[in-house]
């Protein structure tokens, strides 16, 4: 059984990826989700609707202990599976200027990008060695490139992801796992409905918000056999807003 994992699964981008992955039928999907089980559950409904196969699977990717309890019991009961695309997409905001920002709003952004990558990562990486195959997807942000003002602790999370990337590429390119990273603008997600849609899209060359979908075409992509040659990239998915 080959396998896709996507952290933070259960809304937004992260359901997007799993339904595209889910449409292309090549893999059976691993949700991920920390809190919001009803929407976890919705996701997988829509993946079986589609005629694929998928699991939840309960864990805070920023808890090491609590992602490598889930995940070994996962890979115990399922000795045969194979997770071939790993799309680190668990991530969380706690938006403030940094001269007030309090030390958890720091620590639970940081955690969450960036420790939860590691610990999603970590686990799986030596299997994909060893089966010198592998898709490593990791969700970045137009604040981890260009930085925002009122994110510092995003823009940090996003940035160091972004250098993880880079050259965690250049450790296992040999093996041909390709490591990439995807930076959306502003999506129309549960994360920017607070935001003034109208007011931001006259800063957007393309006027618009961009759709989860079109984030999960570009995911899909890069976790394809067709992205064979693209490794340690960033591409930035964000209607003209910075490139």
């Amino acid at each position: 059984m080959k396998c896709a994992i996507v952290t933070g699964g259960s809304r937004g981008i992260g359901r997007a990826v799993c339904i595209k992955l889910a449409e292309e039928k090549n893999y059976h999907i691993l949700i991920n989700y920390a809190s919001n089980e009803a929407a976890a559950k919705e996701t997988l409904s829509k993946i079986q609707e589609l005629g694929a196969t998928g699991e939840i699977l309960k864990f805070d990717v920023a808890d090491a202990e609590e992602s490598q309890k889930v995940l070994t019991e996962w890979q115990e009961k399922n000795p045969d599976a194979i997770v071939e695309v790993i799309v680190n997409n668990a991530g969380v905001t706690r938006d403030g200027l940094f001269m007030w920002m309090k030390n958890e709003d720091w620590n639970t952004v940081i955690n969450t990008s960036l420790n939860g990558f590691f610990n999603v990562t970590n686990f799986f990486i030596q299997k994909l060695l060893r089966n010198k195959y592998g898709r490593i997807i990791n969700m970045v942000s137009v604040s981890g490139v260009k930085g925002t003002a009122g994110q510092t602790n995003y823009s940090a999370a996003k940035a160091a992801l972004v250098g993880a990337t880079k050259a965690l590429a250049q450790e296992v390119a040999k093996r041909n796992i390709t490591v990439n990273a995807v930076a959306p603008g502003f999506i129309r997600t549960d994360m920017t409905q607070e935001l003034n849609e109208d007011e931001l899209k006259a800063m957007i060359p393309a006027n618009r918000f961009g759709e989860a979908e079109e984030v999960a075409d570009l995911v899909a992509f890069l976790a394809s056999r067709k992205a064979s040659y693209i490794t340690g990239e960033v591409v930035n998915i964000n209607g003209g807003i910075y490139s």
